[in-house]
């Protein structure tokens, strides 16, 4: 299996930029999929973007253009660079892996990380 932690998360401005990441131990980063998605208080859950072993990308459509997802398999990390930041953005960040396809729901992953928090300011 794999563990994750997060890091990166902070306090920020409205139009500002963080950088989360994703640091994986365990058994082979390259061998998973990851995906980023996020908890605001009250709220479910939601998608944010996933990375497959390739390194194809999908983002939900309330980040795409201003989300960047990448990864570094050699490193064991997967980063999400997060720009142009909203106080919609404003939440609980998890990352989580899966052995599988990446996919949008929760569901779909194996294993998740504490979380990191993300809070927008106006």
């Amino acid at each position: 299996q794999v563990q994750l932690v997060e890091s990166g998360g902070g306090l920020v401005q409205v139009g500002g930029s963080l950088r989360l990441s994703c640091a994986a131990s365990g058994r082979t980063f390259s061998s998973y999929a990851i995906g980023w998605f996020r908890q605001a208080p009250g709220k479910e859950r939601e998608f944010v973007s996933a990375i497959s072993r390739s390194g194809s990308t999908l983002y939900a459509e309330s980040v795409e253009g201003r989300f960047t997802f990448s990864r570094d398999n050699a490193k064991n990390a997967a980063i999400l660079q997060m720009n142009s930041l909203k106080p919609e953005d404003t939440a609980v960040y998890y990352c989580a892996a899966t052995t599988w396809a990446m996919v949008r729901r929760p569901s779909g992953y194996d294993y998740w990380g504490q979380g990191t928090q993300v809070t927008v300011s106006s």
